[in-house]
């Protein structure tokens, strides 16, 4: 059995390039935790340490029930470590194959649009908001909660602004991530949006290998929509969230809403059986046009009357 101090590590729960998380039990405490341990290979590395160390500071920092609570750091031969929170309900990526009822994964995407609100409302925006990064935690009920975690991409806003270094996962990056602009909570907003997509179909939303697919990608490049996939049965209406994910993952950032919470309030309202909310926001262009016809129409025949 492998140890750090009184922390047992019992099985690796998920690892990258520079760091693994591991599964373990605090012997004292006697609770279940997550182990997250810097790789050995950038051990040596004072840039890649402080900045481990630095979204260990952050996660303690941001106090809330939607980000998991780190509660101990330290170092063990030469590798430093934190210990979190362990969430017994894994993370949204094991709901994503598409299986979820709807209702229940609107919820779940609200949820994860609550936890990353509360990083924007810290000042902080995470630029890799997928599946993976965002845990589930059960109650003693089963009632599942979703917090948002691995802030090891995470950048604060007042140092987002001009050219930023390219981080995150391609098929959930905005576009002006890809291209390394000066960036907002809008770019999480955008992965938010991909990540509401995925968990109600199973797939992705657009073909994306490589930021350079996203720098191509067009105003003409959409998401195909959920009606044709017969996603969402009555009385969810298909066509609102048809029009609130397009406005979340638009190109430019200009064209979504700029609050996470937004987003959230949007997906809990069609949950709910209502229309998201956003339909003023996005009319069909026949409407606009028939209704300024009839403004039209209605300024000629008063000119008329009072020139008769």
């Amino acid at each position: 059995m492998k140890y750090i101090g009184r922390y047992r590590l019992d099985r690796v729960h998920g690892s990258g390039a520079f760091a693994t998380v591991w599964q373990g039990f605090d012997t004292e405490l006697e609770i279940p935790v997550a182990i997250k341990v810097l790789a050995e290979n950038w051990s040596h590395h004072a840039d890649v340490r402080e900045r481990f160390l630095d979204e260990a500071r952050l996660l303690r920092r941001i106090s809330s029930d939607r980000v998991v609570r780190v509660y101990d750091v330290g170092t063990h031969d030469d590798q430093p470590y934190f210990v979190m929170d362990f969430a017994t309900g894994g993370t949204l990526a094991d709901r994503a194959d598409g299986s979820l009822d709807p209702d229940r994964a609107l919820v779940l995407a609200a949820q994860a649009a609550r936890a990353v609100q509360v990083l924007h409302e810290a000042g902080v925006i995470h630029r890799d908001v997928k599946p993976s990064n965002l845990l589930v935690d059960l109650d003693d009920e089963g009632r599942e909660r979703v917090l948002v975690a691995d802030l090891g991409s995470a950048k604060r806003l007042a140092e987002a602004s001009g050219i930023t270094v390219t981080t995150g996962t391609p098929s959930y990056m905005a576009p002006e991530q890809a291209l390394g602009r000066s960036i907002d909570e809008r770019c999480d907003v955008y992965a938010l949006g991909v990540l509401t997509y995925v968990l109600l179909t199973g797939r992705l939303p657009f073909d994306v290998s490589d930021p350079m697919s996203l720098i191509t990608r067009t105003a003409a490049d959409r998401p195909a929509r959920l009606v044709p996939a017969g996603a969402l049965p009555a009385p969810l209406d298909r066509g609102a969230l048809d029009s609130v994910l397009a406005r979340a993952m638009a190109l430019e950032p200009e064209a979504r809403p700029r609050r996470a919470a937004d987003l959230a309030d949007a997906l809990e309202h069609i949950a709910a059986g209502g229309d998201g909310g956003w339909r003023a926001a996005g009319w069909p262009t026949a409407i606009v046009v028939a209704a300024a016809t009839l403004l039209f129409a209605a300024c000629a025949a008063g000119t008329w009357w009072f020139l008769r």
